[in-house]
């Protein structure tokens, strides 16, 4: 099922490379700002790890959809953000770091990425403007910082940079629906909720020998469009 989504979004990436030749050429978009407080969390998928707290976590920055047809129903929803991310894990001893993994050891993982989402984004009017809408398709994110508190048994580490210890792209799935609310002629809000589900590991398994660390996040869009 998985290598199902993957091909979908797959297609939804080239078909709006092509699509966007066209939006941009007839002047079709929307521009605007977010900022998207989540609730993140890292989910081991093997044992000798465990998830011991998720992590409160925002994203902002642009958000863009291209219209795909004149009444603004149809949409390809992108933009480009600044995400933050992370959980504390624990990990058994042999697992984790190599310079940390001769006794159990807990990482406080904070983690940044640039991230740009890009959906199919499907809006109806009901009264005055105001409009329900429902999107589904991917992102990608790229990590551009990574740090780690570490304890490990009486010792403890802070602002470990773990960067490069990180897989340098993550992707998934993304779904989401809300509210969009007229405020003006052309100045609207939005409101709604985002799910992503990520698919790649996040933690390098050669680096870590932990297996698959999947990132999920909920997430309440809150945005503005101009």
């Amino acid at each position: 099922m998985r290598k199902g989504i993957l091909i979908i979004i797959l297609l939804t990436i080239v078909l709006t490379g092509k699509a966007q030749q066209n939006i941009l050429q007839e002047n079709r978009v929307r521009l605007g700002f977010t900022l998207t407080p989540a609730i993140v969390t890292l989910k081991p998928q093997e044992s000798g790890v465990t998830r011991n707290a998720g992590r409160a976590g925002i994203s902002f920055g642009v958000m863009a959809d291209f219209l795909l047809d004149e009444t603004g129903r149809y949409a390809i929803a992108s933009g480009l953000q600044v995400t933050t991310a992370g959980s504390k894990l624990k990990y058994d001893a042999g697992k984790g770091l190599d310079d940390y993994k001769a006794n159990p050891a807990e990482y406080n993982l904070k983690l940044t990425y640039v991230e740009i989402p890009v959906a199919l984004k499907l809006k109806t009017d009901v009264s005055d403007g105001i409009g329900f809408w429902g999107q589904f398709g991917t992102y990608l994110d790229f990590p551009v910082r990574g740090r780690a508190d570490i304890v490990s048994l009486t010792n403890t580490y802070d602002k470990v940079n773990v960067l490069r210890d990180i897989t340098p792209i993550n992707m998934g799935l993304l779904i989401g629906a809300g509210i969009e609310y007229p405020l003006g002629d052309k100045l609207s809000a939005v409101v709604g909720l985002n799910y992503q589900n990520g698919f790649i590991d996040v933690t390098r398994n050669a680096k870590w020998n932990d297996g698959k660390v999947n990132m999920n996040s909920f997430a309440l869009k809150l945005g503005l469009f101009f």
